[in-house]
């Protein structure tokens, strides 16, 4: 189905752009959230008439987007989870949670603004970005945390997926690990 746009659309065109899309894409996302017209003379010469006021549309909302992405760009949320020692998450965050936290925050973000093209399942620190207007993307950081504690090291820079024995329990630990090695040793090589 051929359409125009009426916005930047991805990698498809800009406004005012006549393009080819499926049938579907077209009836399902482009017409319904009003980002592209069917491309008749009839809607041609809408546009037309129209299109200074289309582009002034988008101009306000790339600049409300853009003040927006000042506050956020690489601004940093912390989400308390639940995880094993090794750090692995008894669940997972997802795009809902992203949004929820930076809501939280004081910044309003839609849930389909937040680009995750996994859940995250560790702990830890970590990069999402955010899709704010066709012309406008931000980076924040998600720190995932069993505990306000614990995101507190991480901010730090402290590695917490591992867990890791103080210097008397790893002593002991490989003494005993010692002692076992030789007693196999000796036991094992008597067979007279």
């Amino acid at each position: 189905m051929k359409v125009i746009l009426l916005e930047r659309v991805g990698r498809m065109g800009h406004i005012g752009d006549e393009v080819t899309v499926k049938d579907g894409f077209a009836r399902n996302f482009l017409l319904p959230q009003q980002k592209a017209l069917r491309a008749t003379e009839a809607n041609r010469a809408k546009f037309e008439r129209d299109r200074a006021q289309i582009e002034t549309r988008n101009q306000e909302r790339r600049e409300a987007a853009a003040g927006i992405a000042v506050g956020l760009n690489g601004k940093t949320v912390v989400i308390i989870r639940q995880a094993g020692e090794t750090g692995q998450l008894y669940g997972s965050v997802s795009s809902r949670d992203i949004a929820e936290a930076l809501s939280a925050d004081g910044t309003t973000v839609a849930r389909s603004q937040v680009v995750l093209a996994d859940p995250i399942k560790t702990i830890g620190i970590h990069s999402v970005p955010l899709h704010l207007h066709a012309e406008v993307d931000v980076t924040v950081n998600v720190n995932v945390a069993r505990s306000e504690a614990e995101a507190e090291r991480q901010s730090k820079g402290e590695d917490l997926t591992v867990s890791t024995f103080d210097d008397e329990a790893a002593e002991e630990f490989a003494a005993s690990q010692a002692e076992v090695g030789s007693a196999a040793a000796d036991g094992f090589g008597d067979d007279e």
